[in-house]
């Protein structure tokens, strides 16, 4: 029993240190103005599943290549991100939002 509360302390601490991350590059890119025009956008798709999207456009992520990766196991394990746009654009199953927000922080060379 002790080991499982474990594991669930150790996966919520790791999806916390997600958000921060996310957090800290959000905070990187403000400069004033690039906050009043862009930014990280978190939803839900109505298929269900989780979207993010954030705004590359006067940062330094803008030029750099991004391989697009998509997986699909089923209508309910999928995962799809990609660079388009200006925009980093991941999006999967209900159960993928660490993982799309993994994929970002790589990209953004925070992991």
């Amino acid at each position: 029993m002790a080991l499982e509360v474990e594991q669930i302390r150790s996966l919520e601490m790791s999806e916390l240190n997600l958000i921060t991350k996310l957090a800290d590059w959000y905070s990187q890119q403000c400069n004033g103005e690039w906050e009043h025009r862009s930014g990280i956008d978190i939803g839900t798709l109505d298929n269900p599943g989780w979207i993010l999207k954030v705004n590359l456009r006067e940062t330094p992520l803008e030029a750099v290549k991004f391989e697009p990766i998509s997986a699909t196991k089923g209508e309910s394990d999928w995962i799809d991100c990609q660079k388009r746009d200006g925009q980093f654009v991941g999006a999967g199953d209900p159960s993928k939002l660490a993982l799309i927000l993994e994929h970002f922080l790589r990209f953004a060379g925070k992991l």
